[in-house]
């Protein structure tokens, strides 16, 4: 399975406005609307993190980079990606005449970490200190876009920075998600090989601990030795088998 870990920045939209609390923009307002600016992407377990940028490779490249990896990739992680980051590159994609890229799943951490837990922020800097992973690259705010909007070379030097260092975090905070993931993509279905191996992250180390029920039928349950998952079997026991398992 090919998990890529992926995150983008956008520039934001521009707009005559003449107050700055529960202002409503009329299209007619609108001076220029936001555009993807650049994107880092890591392929799991791989140290190089890659980065491409309008400033850099100019947008037909950054796109056809960012197309080319999703069409590559099994499984795209983000954080917040679903609602935010993919839907920005499928947008550009768009709008440039391009088809979409090949069908991959997704798995978005803030989903997960909404989902599963109770932290008093579910913002990505927060959730990775607290997790131990590291934490995201401080910047001088919304100055930085401003900056690089107007070309500045050393803002573009810290955009890629702090663009590259979100995705570490988040393929890190992935890895610590791991066995609390639901419904993750299956390895196994990805695998040419008959051995069993953990959904979540394709261990084969599986300890056989206890058994699964359904309203129906029995499994053998099994635990993950490298990231704790717990899964089961897709052989339903027979009573022999039930009587067998301690």
């Amino acid at each position: 399975m090919k998990v890529l870990t992926l995150d983008l920045e956008t520039s934001p939209n521009l707009a005559h406005v003449w107050s700055l609390w529960n202002t409503n923009v009329g299209l007619s307002q609108l001076i220029e609307s936001g555009e993807v600016l650049c994107f880092a992407a890591k392929w799991h377990d791989k140290k190089q993190v890659m980065f491409f940028s309008v400033k850099q490779h100019g947008k037909a490249a950054m796109l056809e980079a960012a197309h080319k990896l999703l069409s590559e990739a099994d499984v795209v992680v983000h954080f917040n990606g679903q609602r935010f980051d993919i839907p920005h590159l499928n947008r550009e994609f768009l709008e440039a005449d391009m088809e979409p890229p090949a069908p991959f799943a997704q798995v978005d951490l803030l989903k997960v970490v909404k989902r599963q837990f109770r932290f008093p922020t579910n913002k990505l800097d927060y959730v990775a200190q607290k997790l131990g992973v590291g934490g995201k690259t401080p910047h001088t705010g919304h100055q930085l876009w401003v900056d690089c909007l107007s070309g500045d070379e050393k803002a573009w030097a810290l955009m890629r920075k702090y663009n590259m260092q979100d995705v570490v975090i988040t393929e890190r905070v992935y890895d610590k998600l791991m066995p609390w993931i639901p419904s993750h993509p299956n390895h196994r279905l990805y695998s040419e090989s008959d051995e069993l191996v953990c959904p979540n992250c394709g261990g084969p180390e599986l300890k056989m601990q206890g058994k699964a029920y359904t309203s129906m039928s029995v499994y053998q349950r099994y635990r993950c030795a490298d990231c704790g998952k717990w899964s089961r079997g897709n052989k339903r026991l027979d009573a022999t088998e039930i009587t067998d398992i301690k």
